[in-house]
């Protein structure tokens, strides 16, 4: 199976997609076997929505979306999608809806992965997002309600991505099943265990369809239990998946244990030794590609008996974030500042290997109108809801809060939408310098402006009106850690906001940052190559380092005034600088 790696929308990771594990979720699950299996049932049907079958649409506007393979925002349909290719078409959200359709690529619908004609289309299973995916029409009704297993030579039906109707190869049943392609067997797997959880105490009551079981546990039949189970390990737990469970728990209020804890499906329908061997420590960590507000890590995977599920990152020796992938970017850092990294990582069963080797790096001078120090595009706002309430969210290591607020709104994709409300966001290292923003006035209302206040200030407003309009305000300049604010003065106005950027801003660029009697530098402009410093406890500095204005770091210096007060400059050209020391920074010229 292809690894999918969260990239820069899971990056989103680190970005972490939708919502994460509320803590404590799994605390009641402590047994192996049918005590687990009953005790996960307890805890995923406590909180479960029903929404409707109607509401399956608008679950899939979060749920069923592509982010991971072409990251183009389509239906990710499991019936057409090819990972390492080409699709061979695309539906695009809420427009493609069936609908009628005659060959594939017409429609999407939902795919009960368990039929709904084993269960009498009852709800609350007809509408349980966890098990129904969006899906090609044509593709659904060839699936109809056959079993899924390994397809043989006599195959009836292909699909354009590699799905397959024929007879059973799979031990155990000789009958007409269903078979996904490889990427997609282990999602399959998950679901099905998923519902033969979630409603093991009315199972008994389903049809079997050659597949459920007439029972609580095991819940399947044999010949199909053991294949999920092969399917299971072949093809382990990605980063959709993770998004979909993630998408999900914020629709209905209940989650996939399967994909939070993969370990689950052994100690319930396997083996009940518990996983109690720790992964290998990461190695080969490198920390490079540094910009004033963000470092870029990358290193070498760790080795577990049953498989690594995830690493977190430290920052200071303080936990910063989790991702799935051997890559990872650390945003939301100050400008001009050292900061050290390790890596651990962890398995399944919650084993966590010793510390990674120790990285460092140093951040880039931050500069007016020097490159984007945040964007913020909404797409893990909560759940599509069209009531005002307060509504919070976490992206790229800032949180959001959005006061009188709707979900359901679009500009560029999603949009979050504020009536007699605000949105604002937690505290932001780096400055900000100017500020874009995307605006549209929905529903009724009057063309005027939204009030932006930096640090509880107003420095601007935004016009909003009836068509889409993108604003830049300029010239904020504004160093030091930043709280964003968008407040819509209008009651009456329901204003949708997207695409938010912002550029960072400090002011060494303008100007000597450090006006301290004790430290001083000379000649200004440099002449001779030679940079004189003046001060109290020169020895005891430790490091000096030089940046362009660019904020490229040109010289590093240890312990740069041990045996004399001055800093040799051969070899730098005519210039401005900065000179950045353990507790000051001054700018020089270079003549």
């Amino acid at each position: 199976m292809k690894r999918i790696l969260y990239s820069l929308l899971l990056s989103i990771v680190f970005i972490n997609a939708f919502a994460q594990i509320p803590a404590g979720y799994y605390n009641t699950a402590t047994g192996t076997g049918a005590t687990l299996k009953s005790q996960l049932k307890a805890i995923i049907t406590n909180g479960h929505i029903d929404n409707g079958y109607g509401g399956l649409w608008i679950a899939y506007q979060t749920t069923d979306r592509d982010y991971y393979y072409e990251n183009d925002g389509t239906i990710l349909d499991i019936y057409s999608e090819r990972p390492t290719a080409a699709d061979p078409y695309n539906f695009t959200v809420t427009t493609d809806q069936c609908g009628s359709y005659s060959v594939e690529g017409n429609c999407y619908n939902r795919e009960h992965i368990v039929p709904q004609s084993l269960f009498n289309e009852a709800s609350p299973m007809k509408n349980d997002a966890h098990f129904i995916r969006a899906t090609d029409g044509k593709v659904n009704g060839m699936r109809s309600n056959y079993p899924f297993g390994v397809v043989g030579t006599s195959t009836s039906f292909t699909s354009l991505n590699g799905s397959k109707l024929g007879t059973s190869a799979s031990a155990g049943y000789s009958g007409t099943v269903f078979e996904p392609i490889d990427e997609f067997k282990g999602d399959v797997a998950r679901m099905i265990f998923y519902f033969v959880t979630r409603y093991e105490t009315q199972l008994s009551g389903f049809s079997s369809g050659d597949m459920l079981g007439g029972s609580a546990f095991p819940g399947l039949q044999t010949w199909e239990l053991n294949q999920l189970l092969a399917w299971n390990a072949q093809d382990p737990v990605s980063a959709a998946e993770i998004g979909r469970n993630n998408a999900t728990y914020n629709y209905q209020g209940n989650r996939n244990p399967y994909i939070d804890n993969p370990q689950y499906v052994n100690l319930v329908w396997g083996t009940q030794t518990p996983d109690t061997q720790a992964p290998t420590a990461p190695t080969n960590l490198v920390a490079n590609n540094p910009t004033s507000n963000s470092i870029s890590l990358n290193w070498t995977a760790a080795t577990d008996n049953v498989g690594v599920t995830g690493y977190t990152i430290y920052v200071n020796g303080v936990l910063n974030s989790t991702v799935t992938g051997t890559t990872a970017t650390v945003q939301g850092l100050n400008p001009l500042t050292t900061y050290t990294f390790y890596i651990i990582a962890k398995d399944a069963a919650g084993n966590s290997s010793a510390q990674s080797n120790t990285a460092t790096a140093t951040t880039l001078a931050g500069q007016p109108g020097g490159g984007s120090c945040g964007t913020e595009d909404f797409s893990n706002i909560p759940a599509s809801a069209s009531n005002y309430t307060t509504r919070t969210w976490s992206s790229n290591g800032i949180s959001w809060t959005a006061t009188d607020a709707r979900t359901d709104q679009e500009i560029n994709g999603k949009a979050i939408t504020i009536q007699n409300g605000s949105l604002t966001s937690s505290s932001i290292s780096g400055g900000i310098q100017s500020l874009t923003v995307t605006t549209l006035r929905k529903f009724n209302g009057s063309s005027t402006t939204l009030n932006l206040q930096i640090n509880g200030v107003t420095v601007g407003t935004i016009p909003y009106g009836d068509t889409t309009v993108t604003t830049t305000i300029n010239n904020l300049n504004i160093s030091g850690n930043i709280i964003i604010s968008l407040i819509n003065p209008v009651s009456s106005n329901r204003v949708a906001l997207d695409d938010l950027s912002w550029t960072c801003y400090n002011a060494l660029s303008t100007s000597e940052t450090t006006k301290q009697k004790s430290f001083s530098i000379y000649p200004n402009p440099v002449k001779n190559n030679e940079l004189f410093v003046k001060g109290e406890n020169l020895s005891k500095i430790l490091k000096a380092e030089i940046y362009d204005l660019s904020g490229k770091l040109i010289q590093s210096i240890a312990n740069p005034f041990k045996n004399s007060n001055k800093i040799n400059l051969h070899g730098i050209t005519k210039g401005i600088y900065i000179l950045k020391t353990d507790h000051a920074s001054s700018k020089f010229i270079v003549d």
